[in-house]
């Protein structure tokens, strides 16, 4: 005789609520506490970044610009002070610069406002452009198989045997000068072969199923059956390989612009910070620490709500505590 969830959890000693798929998503996420906590940095280093000095029309609330040049105050040092007093420091202070100045007397928190910018649009337009990318063309090799999969697993085989470093570094060096939205949807168009080859798996999965062989038996037609009923069985790979794809293009992003492929002057990102200051580190190294750590921060956050989606996701836990 079958034994309910309820009555099983009652034996244990456990209260189990019925709950549907997506209360049960969202309650293991909201229970993550990693996850919890790179979402609310993320969100406070995104508000930041285009708060303080704005985006395009829009004003900040900085009163300094990154292209604007001054002099150079106490060797261009940080007025942030977060020590008190009462432990030996210099107080809770922000100051007039408070990332200090770099060698021509930019202030050097916009201009590390302005990087993030750049960062973070890159990342989320490649992640995306990756994403759909992937997306299609995995979900279109699994279910027609033949001759479309051959081609589709073929590319995908070239392009993961090549490092995504140099193929992005290539595409870099091509289309650095065309805006950063250009690059980013060139080097999208590199690095979906990853999330392409797990989308082909769940559909070669699925396409056997029990609901898809009904649709089939209806007369519905391949692109309703994809889109309408394989896809969204597959949204939790997708959301979790998404969130994953934008933490990788933020450190290849950076990689690019560090090695001078990336993001052009007269624009910055925080790669190319580092890069055009990595020879101060030992002389004046705010200039180089500061972009450092909102790039490692950014990467961390979202490899931490990756995390907590990939959990909340799983379909392993399919019961949650009271």
């Amino acid at each position: 005789m079958a034994i309910s969830a309820q009555a099983a959890g009652a034996a244990q000693g456990m209260t189990v609520v019925a709950r549907t798929q997506s209360q049960l998503v969202r309650r293991r996420f909201f229970r993550h506490r990693a996850a919890l906590i790179g979402m609310l940095v993320f969100g406070g280093i995104v508000v930041l970044a285009f708060s303080s000095i704005g985006f395009g029309p829009l004003p900040g609330w900085w009163d300094k610009s990154y292209l604007s040049t001054g002099a150079v105050v106490d060797q261009g040092r940080p007025t942030l002070s977060l020590v008190p007093q009462f432990l030996g420091g210099e107080g809770l202070r922000w100051g007039e610069h408070p990332f200090g100045q770099d060698n021509i007397g930019i202030d050097y928190f916009a201009l590390t406002m302005r990087g993030t910018q750049q960062s973070i649009i890159v990342a989320f337009i490649v992640g995306f452009v990756a994403t759909t990318v992937g997306t299609l063309a995995g979900a279109f090799a699994g279910y027609f198989r033949k001759k479309i999969e051959a081609i589709l697993m073929r590319l995908t085989d070239v392009m993961i045997t090549i490092p995504v470093l140099i193929i992005a570094a290539i595409v870099g060096r091509s289309f650095g000068d065309s805006g950063i939205v250009i690059l980013a949807v060139c080097i999208g168009l590199v690095t979906w072969p990853t999330l392409g080859r797990l989308i082909r798996g769940e559909f070669l999965s699925l396409r056997e199923k029990e609901f898809v062989e009904a649709a089939r038996a209806l007369g519905t037609s391949s692109s309703r059956i994809i889109f309408r009923h394989i896809l969204p069985n597959t949204v939790g790979v997708i959301i979790v390989s998404a969130t994953l794809a934008i933490a990788n293009a933020v450190l290849l992003e950076s990689a690019l612009s560090f090695l001078g492929v990336g993001v052009q002057p007269p624009d910055v990102s925080l790669g190319q910070l580092i890069d055009t200051y990595r020879s101060a580190m030992t002389t004046r190294p705010w200039l180089f620490w500061w972009p450092g750590v909102f790039i490692i921060a950014i990467a961390l956050s979202i490899n931490f709500i990756g995390d907590g989606l990939r959990d909340a996701f799983d379909p392993r836990q399919t019961r949650v505590r009271a």
